[in-house]
């Protein structure tokens, strides 16, 4: 009689777990898998194998037991792969430039030190290239009021031509000035860049060792 009590509490238990939308339990302890999977229609599948269509699809591995053993995750697209992996390597560069700006600095007053250093440098780098510009257009003015003795910038017929040092001269004071006016654009750059560093810096440092 216990035996048989035994055996229908254990039935009862079983009808349970199905009526509940338990998966379905293969018989036997054979080392068998299960396979559980979602179609496109969100509907939840189990069987020995997964269908084709949806192998690249999240899975759950099921023992004979009911029990799961393993767990694929969905194949990511190109996409999505790289996302992850950049989100992973801005994490890595965030912990690189925390772990930095702790060993390099021990206060707030020592960024700013460098800072201003930094930006004073910048701005002295600015300073003498406006000032050699400034030289270049005078130069420069020079050359054309020059240049207007001859031709083609001559209205006169009879003017003669440029001399071929002159044209020569305009040409290199013209790539000259070309170069500088782009240094100087990026010394500006360069110094709102630098600015802005130093502050988001700054703002971390003072996150880091709880500031106000």
């Amino acid at each position: 009689m216990k035996n048989v009590a035994w055996i229908l509490c254990l039935c009862g238990l079983l009808a349970f777990g199905l009526a509940a939308g338990a998966p379905p339990t293969p018989k036997g302890s054979d080392g068998r898998v299960l396979y559980k999977w979602v179609d496109k229609e969100g509907v939840t599948h189990y069987g020995d194998h997964v269908p084709p269509e949806y192998a690249s699809q999240e899975q759950h591995i099921l023992n004979s037991q009911g029990y799961e053993i393993r767990h694929l995750d969905a194949q990511k697209s190109a996409d999505q792969a790289a996302a992850e992996e950049k989100t992973k390597l801005d994490a890595e560069q965030r912990q690189l430039r925390d772990k930095n700006l702790l060993s390099t600095y021990a206060s707030v007053q020592e960024i700013e030190r460098l800072r201003d250093q930094r930006l004073t440098l910048v701005a002295d780098q600015i300073k003498v290239t406006n000032q050699f510009l400034e030289t270049l257009n005078g130069r420069m003015k020079k050359m054309r009021a020059d240049s207007l003795r001859f031709r083609p910038y001559s209205a006169d017929p009879k003017a003669p031509s440029m001399p071929d040092q002159m044209a020569e001269d305009l040409v290199r004071l013209t790539s000259d000035m070309r170069t500088q006016e782009q240094n100087l654009k990026q010394k500006h750059s360069e110094e709102s860049a630098m600015s802005i560093q130093f502050e988001s810096d700054i703002d971390r440092f003072k996150e880091l060792k709880h500031i106000q």
